[in-house]
């Protein structure tokens, strides 16, 4: 069985609303993982998974490339019953809301509008 068949995939990006990958299964009925490439202020990922709770998945999981303490601190404050899975943890964040080190803006990286 394919992973597709088995979890509802969803990013966190703004504006893009929570929405099934095939017809089959409700999300009610179902994981849904939230991939976002940086967990930075937790802002955005956090109203995405505000929204996401309507719909009121099985499980939620986050999953992320960077994330930076601040983002994760208020993260679990806003969503104690969602985890968050992150490859590394940076230092902290500028006070533009930026991680540092970082990697730049992840908008700007995937879109290259810079």
């Amino acid at each position: 069985m394919r992973l597709l068949d088995l979890l509802e995939l969803l990013c966190a990006d703004l504006g893009l609303n929570a929405a099934r990958l095939d017809g089959s299964t409700p999300i009610s009925e179902r994981q849904a993982i939230v991939v976002d490439p940086m967990l930075a202020t937790a802002n955005s990922l956090s109203a995405a998974i505000t929204r996401l709770k309507l719909d009121r998945p099985v499980k939620i999981k986050v999953v992320c490339l960077l994330a930076a303490p601040e983002g994760v601190a208020a993260f679990g404050e806003a969503h104690p019953d969602v985890p968050v899975f992150t490859a590394a943890l940076d230092r902290e964040l500028n006070d533009h809301g930026y991680i540092l080190p970082g990697l730049g803006d992840a908008g700007d990286r995937i879109y290259g509008t810079r």
